[in-house]
């Protein structure tokens, strides 16, 4: 399978770029972002092409992958699908729950395969973790505390315009969720509660009974930077592994390498577009509420 990348930032750079690159059975065809300098710096330090517009990309692959800001990504994508193209889409896939349940709509209609980038979960360690909780069973609730600090001067995406308007819920959240709903159930309920800066914590439940909490922040104190997800329950608490440092690009070879095996095989995959509006769905009521009680 052919892919093409779309964007020129870090994220690009960092994971997207070198991930398609060491992917196993599959090719990237090239990079197309906005800027042209930029589209063919990456594609030199890839040893690809890059394109000089979407379309002639658009063109000349089977899959595209995305590593643009949501709501840049949906409108690409849903282009993308509609030419027939798979998709490796980013989380969130977008920022309005209406602008997600269309690209879902639109991938239906193509019958195309779509992977949600939850890096996480693509990671071995979490999949092994998983699968141990599953075996263990019994959980009755769970935690998770994600603290960052964006401002800091060796944070990457320092200058990403998207996650300063949109702050920690719908950079951090879209991971949480994902996990916490692997782990505990699907969510049944969510309310939110905002905090200094972009500081928020959601109370969750989930099909089962069982309850979590998720405290997040992108700029959070340097000292208070912290990331932990912990279940808890008859067998006591589980907590889950971290991702190891240089990692990132290991994930999203294993995402494209498994969307490439779901489209071979004609199968949905788990975490496809329809998981990642379901997640978008549940982090616009938290904003609802956000904006609600601080009446903007």
């Amino acid at each position: 399978m052919r892919f093409g990348l779309v964007g020129t930032g870090p994220w690009a750079r960092l994971t997207h770029g070198p991930g398609l690159v060491a992917a196993p059975g599959l090719e990237l065809g090239g990079v197309w972002g906005r800027s042209t300098e930029r589209a063919g710096r990456l594609a030199a330090d890839l040893g690809t092409a890059s394109y000089p517009s979407y379309d002639d990309l658009l063109a000349d692959v089977d899959a595209v992958a995305f590593a643009v800001p949501p709501d840049v990504q949906v409108a690409l994508a849903l282009s993308a699908a509609r030419a027939g193209k798979h998709l490796l889409l980013d989380k969130p896939v977008s920022t309005d729950p209406g602008t997600a349940r269309e690209l879902v709509e639109a991938v239906e209609a193509a019958g195309v395969t779509t992977v949600v980038f939850f890096t996480d979960r693509f990671a071995p360690q979490w999949q092994a973790w998983h699968d141990e909780t599953v075996r263990t069973g019994g959980w009755r609730g769970g935690w998770s505390r994600w603290l960052t600090s964006l401002d800091a001067g060796t944070n990457p995406f320092r200058e990403s315009a998207w996650r300063r308007e949109r702050g920690a819920l719908w950079d951090i959240g879209p991971h949480v969720l994902s996990t916490l709903s692997a782990t505990l159930g699907p969510l049944t309920s969510l309310h939110a509660v905002g905090g200094a800066a972009d500081t928020v914590t959601l109370s969750m439940t989930h099909e089962g009974g069982a309850t979590s909490t998720a405290t997040l922040s992108l700029f959070a104190p340097p000292a208070a930077n912290d990331r932990e997800t912990t279940l808890w329950g008859e067998s006591g608490f589980s907590t889950m592994p971290g991702r190891r440092p240089g990692e990132d690009p290991a994930c999203l070879a294993r995402a494209a390498r498994q969307l490439v095996d779901a489209a071979d095989a004609g199968e949905r995959h788990p975490l496809d577009v329809a998981f990642g509006a379901e997640v978008v769905g549940w982090l616009s009521r938290a904003q609802v509420q956000l904006d609600t009680r601080t009446g903007s």
